[in-house]
């Protein structure tokens, strides 16, 4: 066992700031040294909380005792600290997405390609223990050919309007984990984007220029067909499901309960509600996914999902969002 100690700093001190920290904390390999963000105040109360040091941002890429750079900042930020991180030579985990334009994440990507650091993207969704196992079991022809693939994706309510006027819209800020999620099962190149979208929900987020429902069908170069549906709104908690369906039978990753319990009685059959949100179901994976980091820095291999899964991702967004703006099916190879 390793027993070398990563230095860890994070950008950024909102929420998931706070999920990021609490995994730091518990992993013996990462000691979190100290945190940044644009409001002093926030990123003394997180430093505070985990006996790190409060720093300006300048001072974290600055500070040659700093391994790695974890970028949980306001989206705006990402490119610009991912490109000064890699300079600066450290390993990176960047929140997604990496930029909401093409070009400006592309030359993100080309900056990073530049410089021999481990880069990981925020994509925690590989790391979670139920996904894990239905890639393993495609990957081991469990059922075969895989033929078509469903992901579900529904929060359990819409985000502040104000959040959604910077967040770039569904396909950029909530799809992106499920198309990250559709090129990693489907492990073959997609040749085409078909959407739908729909203000169902409020029409405030319609009046910002978003919808709040939405569907989209990706097609591989082989054929293989997958269906994503998001929701911003599921009346019983947070609704993550997958389908796998191929030639010699079907894989399915299932909602996460607090016990799974599972109760039978002359009244009928009652399972409990999903966990309530991504805090909750994905609190494993955002431990699982910076110890990924770690390992990657330790042997020199390639963390889970990359800044290149960031850019694929990225284009499938694009492409869902020209395909909702023009009402046709856009070829993947028009975008980037």
């Amino acid at each position: 066992m390793n027993d070398k100690i990563m230095n860890l700093a994070i950008i950024g001190a909102g929420r998931i700031a706070h999920v990021h920290a609490a995994a730091a904390a518990a992993d013996p390999r990462i000691h979190l040294q100290s945190v940044a963000d644009i409001v002093p105040e926030a990123a003394q109360r997180l430093a505070r909380e985990y006996g790190a040091a409060s720093v300006e941002v300048d001072a974290v890429f600055a500070d040659p005792g700093i391994d790695a750079v974890l970028i949980a900042s306001s989206t705006a930020t990402h490119a610009e600290f991912l490109e000064r991180a890699a300079k600066a030579g450290k390993a990176i985990l960047c929140e997604k997405p990496i930029a909401l334009d093409i070009a400006r994440t592309k030359a993100a990507v080309d900056v990073v390609n530049a410089h021999p650091v481990t880069c990981a993207l925020g994509f925690n969704r590989r790391h979670d223990a139920q996904f894990a196992a239905l890639k393993h079991g495609l990957a081991h022809g469990r059922i075969g050919t895989l033929e078509t693939l469903t992901i579900i994706s529904r929060d359990p309510a819409p985000p502040p309007v104000e959040y959604l006027k910077v967040s770039g819209g569904l396909f950029f800020d909530m799809m992106i984990h499920d198309f990250d999620t559709a090129r990693w099962l489907l492990d073959e190149p997609i040749r085409s984007v078909s959407a739908a979208g729909a203000v169902l929900i409020d029409d405030e987020i319609g009046n910002v220029g978003d919808v709040d429902t939405a569907m989209v069908t990706l097609i591989t170069e082989s054929g293989r067909l997958c269906h994503i549906q998001n929701s911003r709104r599921t009346a019983f908690g947070y609704d993550q499901r997958i389908e796998a369906f191929g030639s010699a039978g079907m894989l399915q990753a299932v909602n996460e309960t607090e016990t799974r319990l599972r109760a039978t009685t002359a009244d009928g059959e009652s399972v409990e509600p999903p966990k309530h949100f991504f805090l909750e179901r994905y609190s494993a994976a955002y431990a699982s996914e910076l110890g990924d980091l770690y390992d990657a820095w330790i042997s020199g291999g390639q963390p889970m999902a990359t800044h290149i899964d960031g850019y694929e991702a990225l284009r499938l967004a694009a492409a869902a969002a020209q395909s909702l703006a023009d009402n046709r099916t856009v070829a993947l190879s028009e975008i980037g």
